[in-house]
């Protein structure tokens, strides 16, 4: 969890400024040292998000309530129901007493591949397989990210002290996570944050669509663990790079593996962990990168021979 918020009893929290979308205030009891006060504190939102895709239920998502249509988007794009941008349509976005409902219009062929894959209509903090009904659905085989230009270890370190600074709702609330976009340069471009990191990475990959960003053309970085899910929706987004600022599991490894995602882990400061296809992270300046990338290309090339 991403947890750069001030400690409570800071001066921050002396008078709350009026809400932001995505958040709620509350009053609290705080105590700092031997004062006890009560005090406005600034909250998250979490509610339910309701995805129809052509009058049917989908899925319902627990989710930060702002940038909605990149959530829309993002999500129907890294679960393969669309395929591109253009093939969503956002009908209505209507709040209830109850939660969000977001009505999608989709191709015809695509409402009808839903079917295969219905979900029940529950869901946890942006889980990204909750209620999944078969194992196949889960496990589907990722799709193979392209070729993509190398990335310098002095970028991926830029984006992530650039992200530590692009993220209101998670100076004010402490409780959500962010995702970004940097181009090769580690300039963040986009990030997103909700309360589910899930969530945070499908409303980048919608918001990048929507800009035309080319996912070849730099890398995410996400402030959570890499799980097999945030794995699955990178590739699914043709994201050739995924930086997490905690560990990944071992079967977002294995799906980074196949698809030929590099996959970082433990991003920080003064270092990292590269666990696949490094080949896309260069380490050091000089010629000797470009020695490096080709050789590690030719083994990869090679790996992939002789397991066709």
């Amino acid at each position: 969890m991403n947890t750069q918020r001030p400690l409570p009893g800071s001066e921050r929290h002396a008078e709350p400024e009026a809400d932001r979308a995505g958040t709620v205030r509350r009053t609290v009891r705080r105590r700092r040292g031997a004062n006890v006060r009560e005090a406005l504190d600034v909250i998250a939102a979490e509610v339910p998000v309701a995805l129809i895709y052509n009058d049917t239920p989908f899925a319902v998502m627990m989710a930060t309530p702002e940038d909605l249509p990149d959530f829309a988007l993002g999500f129907s794009l890294s679960e393969g129901i669309v395929a591109r941008a253009g093939e969503l349509r956002v009908e209505e976005i209507a709040t209830s007493l109850e939660g969000i409902s977001l009505r999608l219009r989709v191709p015809d062929e695509r409402a009808a591949a839903l079917e295969q894959r219905r979900r029940n209509l529950q869901g946890r903090s942006g889980c990204g397989v909750c209620g999944t009904e078969s194992i196949e659905a889960v496990l589907r085989p990722p799709p193979r990210v392209g070729d993509s230009a190398p990335v310098r270890a002095r970028a991926l370190q830029r984006a992530l002290r650039e992200l530590r600074q692009r993220q209101p709702l998670n100076a004010l609330t402490g409780a959500t996570h962010a995702a970004g976009w940097a181009d090769a340069h580690g300039r963040v471009l986009l990030v997103r944050e909700d309360v589910g990191r899930h969530n945070a990475l499908d409303k980048l990959i919608g918001a990048m669509s929507a800009a035309g960003i080319d996912p070849l053309r730099g890398f995410a970085v996400v402030t959570s663990r890499a799980s097999y899910e945030m794995a699955m929706k990178a590739a699914q987004a043709g994201i050739a790079l995924l930086a997490a600022i905690s560990a990944p599991t071992a079967l977002a490894i294995a799906l980074a593996q196949a698809a030929h995602l590099t996959l970082i882990g433990f991003a920080r400061d003064d270092g990292h962990a590269v666990y696949t296809h490094a080949q896309r992270l260069l380490e050091s300046d000089g010629l000797e990168d470009a020695a490096q990338l080709s050789r590690e290309r030719d083994a990869d090339r090679d790996a992939t021979e002789s397991n066709s």
